[in-house]
């Protein structure tokens, strides 16, 4: 295709970035726009003040906050506000959109160069520079086999990286990357999160633990099963940021005591909250609830690599057997819209509006149920290890409250799980093995169809527990990241979610809202619908 650049630089300049339109064409930020914005407080109006603590309830598991590694929704949300990217995430109550963040511009001399200029005099916590150096070497580091990071899928086609000057960096593409602006964003994308070299070397291991950025907030200590504390950092680029002292954040695994704590006053805040706890927050005078359907799908997983669900026909029956009407009242109490595919509302650019009524996708149809049922290659009572975790792991997947639900739709066609209810973290490493034939999850937090599907379910990628693999699938899903035009993007999506949603490796559940609470003396909060809880601009009244 054929790009006026020129034209489009003019845009990104009108925009504000500096350079370059991307996002116009790409529309890997342009497209997703908000399901709806009900429910939404408007920012409280009042002059801020400098200074105070914030304290907050985890209830999500934090795995590491190296963010190359994590995997973690809890995990991300520290690393926001601890590191930087050349990009951020911002959201004007309509759409999502990606603007400077380390980079001041952006030039794209053509669809595979990507110029950057970079903010002067940025230092990590430990007082090193973060000039393009920097930047080069954290980009290759994602992008190193050796390193194993989950995802160095982003960088696949990075062909080099190119110090220019100290505050220039170029990165040469060997196609064109609509994906690129996600990517680059230093928490969503994680990839293109930039750490600190000196740090990793002294201690790869240890980094996690211990993690140095350059974000408005640097660790201060993080005590096993108690807490994380952040302190401002007083070096931070952007003058007058941060405005509080610290942040406490109490790790709570019971959400009903998080609840309480926040109901109570003992916290400012929750990380995230479960369902069924939203309408007794809502009524309370002291709290604001912020939330709507964000980029996520949740989803029962089946291992296509051994047992019983080995079989297609299986598979197929247990998508066509859910009903996600059910599933979206008594497990998500409202709070939710049944899924037809993985592409969700927000990313407008790709969702189709009308699937309920196109006959695409997984939807509840029992006689389609049975009629591949009676094609299984196994008759008969079928026992498949459904396994669970306790708790709400904040993610969306509903553990035994959705496994309860299902298993008496699924006895309808002869399958009866035995639901297996395991901890965190025996849950996390039987889903890495593959040692299950079922499990419950949702992925959240996509920004672009393009990380919505492909390393979740192409061949041989990080997060594909089942071991699914369809070339139809992947050739549609890596054709799609050479392409800017969004509307020849969605007819590849549709390609390989069609392909998807036929071969049943999952069974789609639904598009959740993800819930922020604060209090109302904490001001200055801007929701971004990317499960981020952003604290650069807080403060406390």
């Amino acid at each position: 295709m054929t790009i006026d650049h020129k034209a489009l630089l003019a845009e990104r300049l009108a925009a504000g970035f500096g350079r370059r339109q991307f996002l116009k064409t790409a529309a890997a930020g342009a497209g997703l726009m908000a399901a709806s914005t009900v429910g939404l407080p408007a920012l409280a109006q009042g002059t801020p003040k400098r200074g105070g603590t914030i304290k907050l309830a985890w209830v999500e598991a934090i795995d590491t906050l190296d963010p190359h590694f994590t995997a973690s929704s809890g995990s991300i949300k520290v690393i926001n506000n601890v590191f930087n990217g050349l990009l951020k995430v911002s959201y004007d109550g309509k759409r999502v959109s990606f603007v400077p963040d380390l980079a001041t511009s952006w030039d794209m001399p053509d669809e595979k160069t990507h110029i950057f200029k970079l903010r002067p005099g940025v230092k990590f916590h430990n007082g090193d520079v973060c000039d393009a150096e920097a930047v080069k070497w954290s980009l290759e580091r994602v992008k190193d086999p050796a390193v194993k990071s989950p995802h160095g899928w982003k960088f696949a086609q990075l062909a080099s990286v190119e110090v220019v000057d100290a505050q220039t960096v170029k990165l040469n593409f060997n196609k064109p990357y609509a994906f690129l602006p996600v990517a680059l964003t230093g928490s969503t994308g994680r990839a293109g999160t930039i750490v600190c070299k000196s740090a990793i070397e002294k201690d790869p291991k240890a980094y996690g633990r211990a993690p140095v950025g350059t974000g408005p907030f640097r660790l201060v200590a993080w005590r096993e099963n108690q807490g994380i504390e952040l302190a401002r950092n007083p070096d931070y680029f952007e003058a007058g940021k941060p405005l509080l002292d610290a942040v406490q954040i109490q790790l709570i695994k019971e959400p009903s005591a998080a609840v309480a704590a926040m109901m109570s006053g003992q916290v400012d805040g929750m990380s995230v909250c479960p369902f069924q706890f939203i309408p007794q927050l809502r009524k309370s005078p002291n709290v604001s609830v912020y939330g709507q359907v964000e980029g996520n799908y949740a989803f029962v997983g089946m291992n296509n690599k051994r047992g019983p669900f080995a079989d297609p026909m299986l598979r197929r029956a247990v998508a066509f057997a859910i009903n996600r009407k059910t599933i979206v009242e008594q497990s998500y109490f409202g709070e939710a819209i049944p899924a037809y595919s993985c592409i969700s509302p927000p990313m407008s650019d790709f969702y189709d509006p009308k699937i309920a009524e196109s006959g695409r996708g997984q939807f509840f149809d029992l006689e389609k149920a049975k009629a591949f049922r009676a094609k299984a290659q196994t008759q008969g009572e079928v026992n498949p290890v459904f396994i669970v975790t306790d708790g709400f792991t904040g993610s969306g997947g509903m553990g035994t409250r959705n496994a309860q639900l299902i298993a008496p739709m699924l006895a309808e066609i002869g399958i009866k799980p035995k639901i297996e209810l395991v901890d965190r973290a025996v849950w996390t490493s039987r889903r890495n093995a593959g040692d299950f034939d079922m499990y419950d999850e949702a992925w959240v937090a996509d920004l672009d169809p393009d990380e919505t599907i492909y390393p979740e379910w192409a061949t041989g990628k990080p997060w594909n527990f089942v071991g699914y693999s369809n070339p139809d699938f992947d050739n549609a899903c890596m054709a799609a990241q050479d392409i800017i035009d969004p509307a020849k993007r969605r007819g590849l999506y549709v390609k390989a979610e069609d392909v998807l949603m036929a071969d049943a490796p999952l069974a789609v559940l639904a598009h959740m809202k993800v819930f922020k609470i604060l209090s109302k003396k904490v001001q200055g909060y801007e929701y971004v619908p990317a499960d981020l809880l952003d604290l650069h601009n807080v403060w406390l009244s």
